[in-house]
């Protein structure tokens, strides 16, 4: 309180001013909440037999899951409670991967008329979803990066999600979408429209009706029932975000640009040089590499933990050459945990917090490895102590700083520049692993005080400044 009387008496009245002058707050816009997702995942897939096997098409993995299971849990981690999945080609298969994802918030739905196309596979779920205001639908062999889903999801009424520059390749394949005074007003591959569909729905019950009308006229498509609601209720467009990217995966070269792309996402805006230029190509191959095994983020999180470990005991011992590639390879893998975690849509705050917890232990480890072979190697033991010690309270004020801004919300520093410092974790370890490769332990610990200080301050300066 004492806090909020200063500020109002320093600003005597002109404070009154503003806050008569201050403009109402507009009563927030009511969104419905959409609660359920539907998948459509009945259909068969000639042009991918070749790699099914003759088997469905939403059980091809991608990063370590099923095109169906990715489907499903980029739903779930939008926020929707439940999610449909409608299956009928080889239905028995997809539906016991699916019933083991979320039981009692994920379910299959067998369509018996799956044949007829998928608009019939949408209607399997019509009695299921009917009490709902508005639900989403997405394709199985539709593949999105993570968020762009996001504005569709709060659309708050029938959407569309499209992309109005898409490459030739999806143009031809695509289903195009007619534009009328901004809205969606028909679907056809034939159109002659520049953009196209992008498999992602938000849809009322009448959707149901419109599928009817469709079927009876000839069209069972999806693409008919929407074109015949469309007539009535033209649907809110949503473009797919900057910056963002889906995948329609109908044949090999559309599966093998879907892992090209996801590997692509590995790579953060926030990665620092080093990290971006070095670590990422490396990490981000093992990642792929591993990702049908579905390893626990969290196990990564530990083995990484457990090389810096082993590094530390190395350099510790005189072992220089060892502990320094070992450091260097712990660097790598800090980064693979994330990876797998964005790979299967299995990021949470809980992962977050162990793998901070894990880093720092064992950033502490390998100084006071690199500190004690320091004090073995030199005639002033005392010197090489107080280097150690200044260098880990550095490499610890500079993460926690970090964290703290983020945690008050602050305006962030410039990371991506302040990374050519090599003050964060990433520089660190690779001064620590050149270091170590030269043989020169105290002169490493003091470069790294040296950069983890001058990172703290400047970081600290920036968000003051800011």
């Amino acid at each position: 309180m004492s806090e909020i009387l200063s500020e109002g008496e320093a600003t005597g009245v002109e404070g009154d001013v503003r806050a008569e002058l201050a403009p109402l707050e507009e009563p927030p816009v009511q969104v419905a909440r959409l609660r359920v997702g539907v998948v459509l995942a009945a259909g068969r897939s000639e042009r991918l037999s070749g790699i099914t096997g003759g088997g469905s098409k939403a059980l091809v993995r991608l990063g370590g899951l099923s095109l169906v299971e990715r489907t499903v849990r980029t739903l779930l981690e939008a926020g929707l409670q439940h999610v449909l999945v409608v299956v009928g080609y080889h239905g028995g298969p997809v539906a016991a991967v699916v019933d083991r994802l979320a039981p009692g918030r994920v379910r299959a739905v067998y369509a018996d008329d799956w044949e007829a196309g998928n608009g019939a596979s949408l209607a399997a779920a019509a009695t299921l979803v009917s009490e709902e205001e508005l639900f989403v639908v997405l394709t199985a062999d539709h593949v999105f990066a993570e968020g762009a889903l996001d504005e569709l999801i709060l659309a708050g009424e029938p959407a569309v999600l499209i992309d109005q520059t898409p490459d030739r390749d999806a143009w031809d394949e695509g289903t195009r979408v007619r534009l009328l005074d901004g809205r969606a007003v028909a679907f056809d591959k034939r159109l002659q429209a520049p953009s196209i569909d992008c498999g992602a729905f938000v849809f009322p019950a009448g959707i149901f009706e419109a599928q009817r009308r469709a079927a009876a006229a000839g069209d069972p498509s999806l693409s008919g029932a929407v074109t015949r609601f469309a007539e009535d209720h033209p649907l809110a467009v949503v473009s797919i975000p900057a910056g963002s990217w889906w995948q329609d995966v109908d044949t090999p070269e559309d599966l093998g640009r879907a892992r090209i792309r996801l590997r692509r996402l590995l790579i953060k805006e926030g990665d620092g040089p080093v990290s971006r230029h070095l670590n990422r190509p490396i990490s981000s191959w093992i990642s792929i590499a591993v990702a049908p095994l579905r390893l626990s983020p969290d196990l990564v999180s530990v083995i990484a933990f457990l090389f810096g470990l082993v590094a530390a005991g190395l350099l510790a011992t005189g072992y220089a050459i060892a502990g320094g590639i070992l450091v260097y390879l712990a660097s790598v893998l800090d980064g693979c945990d994330g990876e797998v975690a964005r790979l299967q849509l299995r990021a949470s705050p809980r992962g977050a917090l162990l793998d901070g917890v894990l880093d720092r232990a064992a950033d502490t480890a390998i100084l006071a490895g690199l500190g004690l072979w320091a004090i073995a190697d030199t005639s002033h033991p005392g010197l090489a102590l107080g280097l150690a010690v200044a260098a880990t309270s550095g490499a610890m004020l500079s993460m926690a700083s970090k964290d703290r801004i983020a945690l008050l919300g602050l305006p962030p520093a410039p990371e991506r520049e302040l990374g050519w410092l090599l003050g964060g974790r990433d520089g660190r370890l690779l001064l620590i692993t050149v270091g170590a490769l030269l043989g020169r332990p105290m002169l490493t610990l003091g470069v790294v005080a040296a950069t983890s200080m001058l990172s703290l301050v400047l970081r600290v300066y920036f968000v003051r400044r800011l």
